[in-house]
Order: C-alpha cells, then structure tokens, then sequence
C-alpha cells in the first residue's frame, strides 16, 4: 500500500525550494506483514533542483524521521542514497531509498508508521543539508499484520552490490538495487537426483540502477545463486544464463531466466530462499557481486517435496518360444553280402598231382572212403542182431 505525504522544504541548502511549492513524499509496503518478519518501507522522492552546478558526480542523501508502532526500523539514522547526481547539471531525477522494518515477533493488529522531518543533501561535494517537515497532525501509514509469508512484496530484495577490484572504479558503486526475485520449484523430485529450481528476477526502480562499468567485459553471464535446507540438500547452489542487452558503461535493464540443480540427498522437504548474485565471465571472480542479506527472515521461502528414487527394477523382457517340428527318425537297413573266399588248391612243388593236397592237409577222399567203410559195417551189425532176436 502507498500514502502520499506532503512536505516543506526550508531553503539554504543544496536544493532550490519554494516555500509556497511543497514537494510530495510516497510511503509504500506491502499490503500484509508478518510477525517476527522484516519488510521494505520504500520512501519515494520527486525530481529535485539544485542551486548550483556539481563539479563531481554523486548521489541524493536521505534521512526520515519515523515513529513505528508494533515494528523497529533497522536503520532509521542512516542517510540512505538515491537519485543521481550528474556533473554540471541541476536537475535531479526522482529516485527513492528503502528502510528495513521488523515486525515484534508474536504482534497481531497493524504496524504504524508515522513519518517526521526528512533531511536531504548531498553524498559529495555540499556539505549542508535542507529540512523538509510535514504536518505533525498527517495520519501515519497503517499495515495490517498477517499470518501467511507476507505477500509477492517479499519477493523483492535489496542486494548490496559492488564491483570486484579488477572492475574500473564506478561512482554508481556500491549501490543498493532492489530486484525481485520468484523461485519455481519442482513439482516431483526424488533422493540422489537433481532437481530444477527455476529463477527469475526483475529489476526494480526503487532501489539503484544495476549500472555495468565501461569495462565490463562482453558475452557475460549472469549467476544466480539459492540457499537450500532440508532433504540433504547443499547449503546453495548456482544456475547460469547468458546476458541479453548489456551494454558496458549502461544500466542493465533485464534479466534472463536461470535453471538451478538441486541435488537432495534423502526424502523429506526442502526450503528454497534466494541467495546471491554475480555477473561477469566466471562465477568465481565476475565483474559485479550482489550479495543478499544474510538473514533470510522476511524473505520469501519456497518448498518441494522430496520422495523415494524408484526401487522397481526393470522388467527381464520373455523371450518368444521358438517351436521346432520333431525330426523323423530314419531306420536304415543295410544287407551286407559277404563273399565267400575262394582258396584255390596249390600243387606241392615236385609231387605227385594229388589233387587238393599241399597246403589243405590230407585228401579228402581218405574221409570218404573211410565213412563209407563205417556205414557198411553198421549194416552188418545190425543184420546180425535182427537175427539173433528173430531166432530167440
């Protein structure tokens, strides 16, 4: 929520004031808080003119005087810095400065803020300051405290950026830009396997431009970093894009989108919060380092769940049965027809022609005569006997 206050501003400083001519300070939050959380108090400045010409390069110097109900505001006596300052002209643009307001822990109703004098000047060369005032009886900005994470206005950070050593020295440095960064986190995600997280970020103009140095090197990237607890998750981890439109001695516009791997370690949920920024050619050493701050309360926070790495193994494709046709069996008959050994008869060398003598032993009419002889006598016998039976 915003609210307009209107403000006097003395003169004899380094500005140009008219008495009759207030100018017109905005008051902006968001439009719930949280207890125990911080939130921005933006306070937006108009266009202002100076009595005389810079001779060097700065930066409009703020300080408000506020009153806080149910709230403290972290750093309500430092000069905040906004609008530029530019050499040999008068004109300064609008700009704006941002306070830091933390909700006492377990309050409930609404923080009130009721703004006082504020003091502007100089961050170089005038040493004196102007005293605006506003009515002591203007109504104090009113927010109500709520239960949830606080809105998408907590999405926006202030990051506290400088160049590295190596960078030229930049006069827009160290500056303080508000970028508002949304984390999308997986929708499923598993042990001992990477995850998403998508980044995106967008530069505000609340805060200070995102200036890029004349040397700031060319085909640069953007890294983007998130802190990460819960599941085994690392602490942080880092994504990186490739920058569109950065032109060296201009302020960076937009920003790319960044893929980010989260590699939980176990089941259970991990709580996702945006971490710091880096451009340049190398993560480790770029050109320009953004760093968030180190407490993540009143920042937005994003959670996934993470399940069970699937255990299922993977099914042993069936072979296909392959069906073979019973061979016939062959019964084979062999006749085997054994030729006889013909031994042909030698005649013993200088005997007598005794037919089948020699090498077969003795003749065979021997056998013959012989058996005859045996059959004969046979015949005999058995003619005697027949009469022996007959007469007795």
């Amino acid at each position: 929520m915003t609210k307009q206050y209107s403000y006097t501003c003395a003169t004899g400083g380094p500005f140009t004031f008219t008495a009759a001519t207030p100018i017109t300070v905005s008051l902006s939050t968001p439009d719930t808080v949280t207890a125990g959380q911080t939130f921005d108090l933006t306070v937006s400045i108009p266009a202002l003119t100076l009595a005389a010409s810079p001779t060097v390069a700065g930066k409009v110097s703020a300080t408000l005087a506020l009153t806080p109900t149910n709230a403290t505001v972290n750093d309500a006596t430092t000069a905040k810095e906004g609008a530029t300052v530019t050499i040999n002209q008068t004109a300064v643009p609008a700009g704006s400065v941002v306070y830091k307001v933390a909700v006492t822990a377990g309050m409930t109703g609404n923080v009130t803020l009721k703004p006082a004098d504020l003091k502007l000047g100089l961050t170089t060369g005038a040493t004196t300051t102007t005293t605006c005032t506003t009515p002591t009886t203007a109504e104090a900005l009113s927010v109500p405290i709520g239960t949830g994470g606080g809105g998408t206005d907590n999405e926006i950070i202030t990051y506290d950026c400088d160049l590295v050593p190596t960078v030229t020295t930049n006069t827009d440095y160290p500056a303080d830009v508000d970028i508002k960064v949304v984390l999308t986190p997986p929708t499923t995600a598993s042990a001992n396997a990477d995850a998403e997280v998508k980044w995106a970020g967008t530069i505000q103009t609340t805060g200070d431009p995102l200036s890029l140095p004349t040397n700031f090197p060319a085909s640069s990237k953007i890294f983007a970093t998130i802190k990460a607890s819960g599941a085994g998750a690392p602490a942080t981890a880092t994504g990186e894009a490739t920058l569109t439109g950065a032109t060296a001695g201009s302020d960076l516009a937009t920003l790319p989108s960044v893929t980010i791997k989260v590699k939980p370690t176990s089941t259970g949920t991990v709580t996702l919060t945006p971490g710091d920024i880096a451009f340049g050619t190398s993560a480790s050493s770029p050109a320009i380092k953004c760093v968030a701050p180190t407490s993540t309360t009143g920042l937005k926070t994003y959670t996934f769940t993470v399940g069970n790495a699937s255990t299922t193994p993977t099914p042993t494709p069936t072979p296909t049965p392959t069906t073979t046709s019973p061979r016939p069996t062959r019964t084979s008959t062999a006749t085997v027809t054994v030729t006889p050994k013909v031994q042909k008869s030698k005649t013993p060398k200088a005997g007598a022609d005794t037919g089948a003598g020699g090498e077969m032993g003795p003749d065979g009419r021997l056998f013959i005569l012989t058996g005859a002889g045996l059959i004969a006598a046979a015949a005999v016998g058995g003619l005697v006997m027949r009469r022996r039976s007959i007469k007795g």
